[in-house]
């Protein structure tokens, strides 16, 4: 799987790099959506990482940001966008900016991502590495991401990068007929990650994805805080 990089932030060695990820991180491990593939290809995660981190970029793990924040692995990015089964006309709702690496992927996919974040440190760099890197489809917002974006819904996908002890209600009155959430849900050291899908009929159906670790989702449908008990 060949691309040419000259125009997506890639040098020629980081090129290989980052083609290596795809082929031994990512497809080696079920990972079969060409457009999601085709997405990490494209997209420098080197762009997205701190300097003093960027010579671990390609590597599976998550890496330390700003905001005392991480950026996820590049597995775990490719199964939830994997799960989100989009289609390149769909509208999509991201809750937890983080690098922006995430919503970054999710851009090459789909036509709107509307991405939040509570940090306004983490928001102002995400959106000048969208500048730089001219995502000019992606919106990000600073506020409490699990009361959504009304404004801006219905959404085809919400994709949650944070783990909440339940899937907030704001959220699926936020997606549309036909959308889904994905979103890793449980206690604030181990969650389940679910993808619910809002039937035509409106009936919600829940998947079980497996187990997974991330940081707590922060805000009013959330946690209280980084320690604290459900708002």
């Amino acid at each position: 799987m060949t691309m040419d990089y000259s125009e997506n932030g890639h040098s020629n060695h980081r090129q290989a790099e980052c083609e290596w990820m795809v082929q031994t991180q990512i497809m080696s491990r079920d990972i079969r959506d060409e457009a999601v593939l085709n997405s990490m290809l494209m997209v420098p995660r080197h762009r997205f990482v701190r300097e003093d981190r960027q010579e671990y970029a390609y590597y599976d793990t998550a890496l330390e940001i700003e905001a005392e924040q991480t950026i996820s692995q590049p597995y775990m990015v490719a199964l939830m966008a994997q799960a989100l089964e989009l289609k390149a006309s769909d509208k999509v709702l991201e809750i937890g900016t983080g690098s922006g690496y995430s919503a970054a992927i999710l851009s090459r996919i789909a036509t709107n991502i509307f991405t939040i974040e509570r940090h306004a440190l983490l928001a102002d760099l995400a959106k000048e590495r969208f500048r730089k890197l001219g995502y000019g489809n992606i919106e990000v917002c600073v506020g409490d991401g699990t009361l959504g974006w009304p404004e801006r819904a219905p959404f085809d996908g919400i994709l949650v990068t944070a783990g909440g002890p339940a899937i907030p209600d704001t959220l699926v009155g936020q997606l549309a007929f036909g959308g889904r959430i994905v979103i890793p849900v449980g206690d604030k050291g181990e969650q389940h990650l679910l993808r619910v899908r809002r039937m035509m009929s409106g009936e919600l159906i829940q998947e079980d994805l497996g187990t997974v670790r991330f940081v707590p989702l922060i805000g009013a449908k959330g946690w209280s805080g980084p320690n604290g008990n459900l708002s």
